[in-house]
């Protein structure tokens, strides 16, 4: 592993899982979503064409996983042209200096994510006192410092253009981290969300396991402004995606997804922002 690259000092793995781990699902002939405990990272592009990209990069030591389930579906010995990031927190990066150095291939953040990714500043702390059920009150063991990727990573172009996935657009929905984005597709309207949104209450642990769909905002332990998650909740529904695959959570699709959606913006207040916490401001508009 080069010397230069690290996890922060608190990296670890994470004991919890759900019912869907080691599930993959062909959402679209060229979008597949695949679940590492809790987690899900996307693998874009079609199989025939060997060309794809790797969205995020699973919970702390998961490499060997991404990688074998990346042979079996793009052929042994594949590699992306890429691995795009939805954001630096600890259950989308856990394997990426491993799979980096692996394949050695670039990484793309937003601009306002690269001090998380390059070992110059850590996120807020997670909130165990937000108002949920186990996973929240256990987010105080959650790994918050910053990896070190260093020009490993750099910002996606300023245009909304992303590397290698030429019909996706990133959109900036910023509240859970600073630099979130989330990435459509105009032809068939898929959404590949990051956790701007997800299909599960992550703060509890029983849901968490069983993977209950139900849409919800962003994980509540890790996001520390929800105005702009509002907004950023806003801007995704107004795309009236086709389909949502979200970091957290079973994909949605259909009229499940614009009326969840629709919900989720018209009764924020009440499905995601959490009645107390840390992080919370009761200013939202």
């Amino acid at each position: 592993m080069d010397k230069e690259l690290s996890y922060g000092s608190d990296y670890k793995f994470i004991p919890t899982t759900s019912i869907n781990s080691g599930l993959g699902l062909e959402v679209l002939p060229d979008l597949y979503s695949y679940t590492v405990q809790i987690v899900n990272f996307c693998l874009v592009g079609t199989p025939e064409s060997k060309e794809f990209v790797l969205v995020d990069a699973g919970m702390p030591g998961s490499a060997e996983e991404i990688l074998a389930v990346t042979e079996d579906r793009f052929g042994s010995g594949s590699r992306p042209k890429a691995i795009i990031l939805t954001h630096g927190h600890f259950d989308h990066v856990g394997g990426i200096i491993e799979l980096v150095n692996h394949w050695n291939v670039p990484v793309y953040a937003h601009e306002l994510e690269l001090p998380y990714l390059r070992g110059e500043k850590s996120y807020p702390e997670p909130d165990p006192t937000v108002e949920g059920g186990l996973v929240a009150k256990l987010s105080s063991y959650f790994p918050n410092e910053p990896i070190n990727l260093s020009d490993r990573v750099q910002a996606l172009p300023s245009d909304g253009q992303v590397p290698f996935m030429k019909e996706f657009r990133w959109v900036h929905t910023p509240g859970h981290s600073p630099g979130h984005v989330s990435f459509f597709r105009e032809r068939d309207r898929a959404l590949i969300v990051g956790d701007a949104f997800v299909t599960v209450k992550q703060e509890n642990l029983y849901n968490v396991f069983t993977q209950e769909q139900e849409i919800s905002g962003p994980p509540r332990y890790l996001t520390p402004d929800w105005d702009a998650s509002y907004q950023s909740v806003k801007s995704l529904a107004a795309l009236k995606p086709s389909v949502a695959v979200t970091g957290h959570g079973l994909p949605m699709e259909g009229d499940l997804l614009t009326n969840s959606l629709e919900k989720l913006v018209n009764e924020f207040h009440t499905i995601a922002v959490p009645a107390y916490g840390k992080y919370v401001d009761k200013n939202i508009h």
